[in-house]
């Protein structure tokens, strides 16, 4: 195996390390997001997090009482101009005053759960 090789190799696998660190950090701080807003039913999954500086992620699952499984996910992009939401592939539509102030107030919650539960900081 020549060095080229062998370093690209190398760097191939610090990059799958890294990605995959990414992906538990956000796994751990979305379940923190999730139980945010009360306990999560028995077979049920509700996640709320941080994918960049500008786009949060709400996703919840659970079984209705006839057995029927359902999902949601909304994608919030926060905009210099407002925010814009999308849910389950629809398209991206501002929100209003009250729905943006609830999003600010879930932003701020989940922060500093998760500096506390995550990171050991003080808020």
């Amino acid at each position: 195996m020549n060095l080229f090789k062998l370093l690209s190799n190398n760097a191939d696998a610090q990059t799958e390390a890294r990605i995959q660190a990414y992906r538990e950090i956000i796994r751990k701080e979305a379940k923190i997001g999730g139980e945010l807003f009360g306990p999560v039913a028995a077979g049920g999954r509700r996640e709320f997090f941080c994918l960049d500086p500008n786009t949060w992620v709400w996703h919840e699952e659970w079984t209705d009482a006839q057995g029927l499984r359902h999902s949601i996910t909304t994608r919030y992009d926060v905009r210099s101009n407002g925010v814009l939401k999308a849910q389950d592939g629809l398209p991206y539509q501002f929100v209003g005053f009250d729905e943006a102030k609830r999003l600010y107030q879930a932003v701020k919650l989940y922060n500093k759960h998760v500096d506390m539960q995550l990171y050991g900081l003080a808020a």
